[in-house]
């Protein structure tokens, strides 16, 4: 397998879909929200972006569970097995691509996961404590725990919080559920990397394009569709703040802002996370996000062969 990461507006979907095409290979996407159906644009769901030449390249894991409901890296990691056993089965390259750490790192090395049940006390006992509360209890939870299996990214609102702290609650209590990696699969891995000021400049240029495009208009068709505000927010950034002004809580002006910095610094915590990996064992090849496309490819292949 060939996987691509990088953080947000870096360019990965594009090289992906190019070498993809090259290879004659198949998608397997790697980002934890656009498996959501009607959740596009704040997602950077562009399924045009999969045609190339006039030719469609096949993707997976994309629009497959519906909006409002939750998703999790256990049913990831099922998911990816059974795409990834389907497409290696017909002699086929798979490209595992996107930019959710966690997914990348529990499929590359086969985290021992299990299915945790809601524990309803320790949710009772949670529910009055601050987003910085309950950030300090997972980071303490995490030290007890050696645990690679949660960062701050999932943890921008209280309800994603506190579901943080359970999982790890529950794998301290089943202290013989520790993550282990009995079965990686072989693949080499390319990372893009995007000078800090240009990610910047993109993903601000980025937001101001989505929000003329209709993003505040696709979260207002989710809402008047029966999806609750509490389960749009709990998806985060841009479901999380343009729900937060169109329900009165934010104003225009605010809700820009403050997604435009919640959204650079989700892209610095996803680096965070890459460079957790390479300390984890994970080579990452570096590509510089300047290179023509072409080049990119180019290198990727010459490393392949």
């Amino acid at each position: 397998m060939i996987t691509i990461l990088g953080p947000t507006a870096s360019g990965k979907t594009s090289l992906a879909v190019g070498l993809a095409y090259e290879l004659s290979g198949e998608i397997i996407s790697a980002d934890s929200r656009q498996v959501y159906r009607l959740m596009d644009i704040g997602t950077g769901k562009d399924l045009k972006e999969y045609i190339i030449r006039g030719k469609s390249i096949p993707y997976h894991l994309i629009d497959i569970v519906e909006a409002g409901e939750k998703y999790n890296v256990f049913q990831y990691k099922k998911d990816f097995q059974r795409v990834y056993k389907d497409i290696t089965k017909r002699g086929v390259i798979p490209i595992l691509c996107g930019g959710s750490g966690l997914y990348i790192e529990a499929v590359l090395k086969d985290y021992n996961l299990v299915e945790v049940p809601e524990n309803s006390f320790l949710r009772e006992s949670l529910k009055d404590k601050s987003l910085e509360e309950l950030t300090l209890i997972l980071e303490r939870l995490k030290k007890e725990n050696l645990s690679k299996m949660h960062n701050l990214t999932d943890v921008d609102t209280k309800k994603r919080a506190i579901r943080a702290i359970e999982i790890e609650t529950y794998y301290k209590e089943k202290s013989n559920l520790k993550n282990k990696a009995p079965l990686e699969i072989d693949s080499i891995v390319f990372g893009i990397d995007i000078d800090r000021e240009e990610r910047r400049q993109k993903i601000s240029s980025r937001l101001k394009e989505r929000l003329e495009n209709g993003m505040i208009e696709e979260v207002q068709g989710l809402l008047s569709s029966g999806i609750k505000a509490e389960d749009l927010i709990y998806y985060g950034l841009e479901y999380k703040y343009v729900t937060l002004y169109l329900t009165g809580k934010l104003s225009f002006s605010e809700m820009f802002s403050s997604l435009e910095i919640a959204i650079h610094q989700f892209a610095k915590r996803q680096m965070t996370w890459f460079r957790g990996m390479q300390r984890r064992g994970t080579k990452i090849n570096w590509l510089n996000s300047s290179m023509p496309m072409n080049e990119k490819i180019e290198a990727i292949k010459k490393m392949l062969s």
